[in-house]
C-alpha cells in the first residue's frame, strides 16, 4: 500500500503564490514519476505536472509553463508543487498520483494508481 496527502492549500490572491506538498509513505519505492493534477468544480481531471522520482526531470501542461515549478526530496519521500503568479483559473482540487504506467507525464488518469486526497487551492481575483 502507498498513502499519499497532500498539504499546502488555501486562500490566495491573484499574482500570489502556494506550495503544495505530497507525503509519500508505505510501498513508496519502485515507481517512475509522481504526477500532480487538478479538479475545478464541474470540470475533468487535468493534468498539471510530473517529476521523474530518479532523475528529477519534468514536465508540465502548457496552461502552468512558466509558473509552476515541481520538485522533490528522495530523502523526505515528498513531491512538491510552486505555484506562481496564480490567477484566478488556477482554483481547483489539485491532487498528487504516483504513475506507474504510459509515457512519462501521461495525462491519461489510469496511467496512476494511488492518489492523495486533494488539497483545495482558491485564487480571488
Amino acid at each position: 500500500q502507498v498513502q499519499l496527502v497532500e498539504s499546502g492549500g488555501g486562500l490566495v490572491q491573484a499574482g500570489g503564490s502556494l506550495r503544495l506538498s505530497c507525503a509519500a509513505s508505505g510501498r513508496t519505492f519502485n515507481y517512475d514519476a509522481m504526477g500532480w493534477f487538478r479538479q475545478a468544480p464541474g470540470k475533468e481531471r487535468e493534468f498539471v505536472a510530473a517529476i521523474r522520482w530518479s532523475i528529477g526531470s519534468t514536465y508540465y501542461a502548457d496552461s502552468v509553463k512558466g509558473r509552476f515549478t515541481v520538485s522533490r526530496d528522495t530523502a523526505k519521500n515528498t513531491v512538491y508543487l510552486q505555484m506562481n503568479s496564480l490567477k484566478p483559473e488556477d482554483t481547483a482540487v489539485y491532487f498528487c498520483a504516483r504513475q506507474i504506467s504510459g509515457a512519462f507525464g501521461s495525462s491519461w488518469q489510469r496511467s496512476y494508481d494511488y492518489w492523495g486526497q486533494g488539497t483545495q487551492v482558491t485564487v480571488s481575483s
